[in-house]
């Protein structure tokens, strides 16, 4: 059975980093493209970044200059580096991944940026 086990959302400071990972498993096969959306309070689910197994990546204008995304293709995993955080980019940060086709996500992780 796939899974996406996602860490690393808390509480933060306006001004703050945080750093996600997501690891995927119980697949023979490896991902493919891997994403990070978000879903704020009353807010409809949005894409943050994106990366292709080849490593080319393409985010929200929102998260531009803030936030990175990179993969390890060898351990199967997806992080996002968050700085510069702000209120607004409170959310409930879902990984996603398409492994053979089929399309699979996380749990959630809660990011909350307040002082």
């Amino acid at each position: 059975q796939v899974q996406l086990v996602e860490s690393g959302g808390g509480l933060v400071q306006p001004g703050g980093s945080l750093r996600l990972s997501c690891a995927a498993s119980g697949s023979m096969f490896s991902p493919n493209t891997m994403s990070w959306h978000r879903q704020g309070p009353g807010k409809e689910r949005e894409l943050v970044a994106v990366i292709t197994r080849f490593g080319t990546t393409d985010y929200a204008d929102s998260v531009k200059g803030r936030f990175t995304i990179s993969r390890d293709n060898a351990k199967n995993t997806v992080s996002l580096q968050m700085n510069s955080l702000k209120s607004e980019d409170t959310a409930v940060y879902y990984c996603n991944a398409y492994i053979n086709s089929r399309e699979y996500w996380g749990q959630g992780t809660q990011v909350t940026v307040s002082s």
